[in-house]
């Protein structure tokens, strides 16, 4: 199979963690895979870890027309596009009380606008290309249940289950779907922020709150990206076909429903 015959998957946030996971992930489904991230060494990196048929973008996703200049860019270099991942998100710790303006518009530029900008840019290439396709963003437990000190990232996980169920109702007519996946305590560089601003707040020591998550976990370990890459794999995949407006929970069991 050529590359001009492959499908095209872009993965925002990819240079590393959970969306570099998905990214090399979809590789070896057989995805051409376009890798971005707002650094553009960190893009071209993780592009040149993958191989063949993968290309690093920089662009920011709270800015609508770099999103749609990737996904251009994508389709450019490998003659078409079927699957988006809006993973590219950050975290935010804070009490409640505390949170500042700066801060609730900083985390929804992200995780909130990066996402919408993702289902806007996506839709109208599958729709100008005559075919469905597939979006797959990042929420979280998060998503599901408020934490303490979590409150304005909560919000925009939150934030994207509602995108996804509203984009799913109106696009599945056009033929896309457009579901989330939800992960828990993944031992990335973003919990390692997130445990050292509990640290800050609450005097806990370095490691505890991270580990005091993982205690709650049936499954009895933190999660791994690949982890998370399997079930985006299915999501981006044609087993998925018959699945909308989902927010899936791969938790190892923490939060049900």
């Amino acid at each position: 199979m050529s590359d001009q015959q492959k499908r095209v998957a872009l993965v925002t946030g990819a240079g590393r963690g959970i969306g570099f996971a998905i990214a090399r992930r979809l590789s070896e489904d057989g995805f051409a895979v376009a890798l971005v991230d707002i650094d553009e060494k960190t893009a071209r990196d993780a592009s040149a870890a993958i191989g063949s048929a993968s290309i690093g973008i920089q662009a920011d996703v709270t800015k609508r027309d770099e999103v749609v200049r990737a996904i251009d860019t994508a389709e450019k270099e490998f003659g078409g596009f079927d699957v988006i991942v809006n993973n590219a998100g950050i975290a935010q710790v804070q009490p409640i009380l505390d949170i500042t303006e700066e801060e609730m518009d900083r985390v929804h530029a992200v995780n909130v606008k990066g996402v919408l900008w993702g289902i806007q840019a996506a839709s109208e290439k599958f729709k100008a290309r005559g075919h469905g396709g597939k979006i797959v963003s990042a929420c979280s437990i998060a998503g599901h249940e408020g934490f303490a000190m979590l409150g304005a990232y909560c919000s925009t996980k939150f934030a994207v289950r509602a995108l996804t169920q509203s984009a799913a109702r109106e696009l599945a007519k056009d033929g896309i779907t457009v579901n989330a996946y939800c992960p828990g305590v993944v031992g990335t560089d973003m919990w390692k922020e997130i445990d050292a601003r509990f640290a800050e707040l609450t005097g806990a020591k370095s490691g505890e709150t991270f580990d005091k998550f993982v205690d709650t976990i049936a499954l009895g370990r933190s999660q791994t990206p690949e982890d998370v890459a399997r079930l985006v794999s299915y999501l981006a995949g044609p087993d998925s076909d018959y699945m909308t407006g989902q927010s899936i929970l791969i938790d190892g069991g923490m939060v049900y429903r």
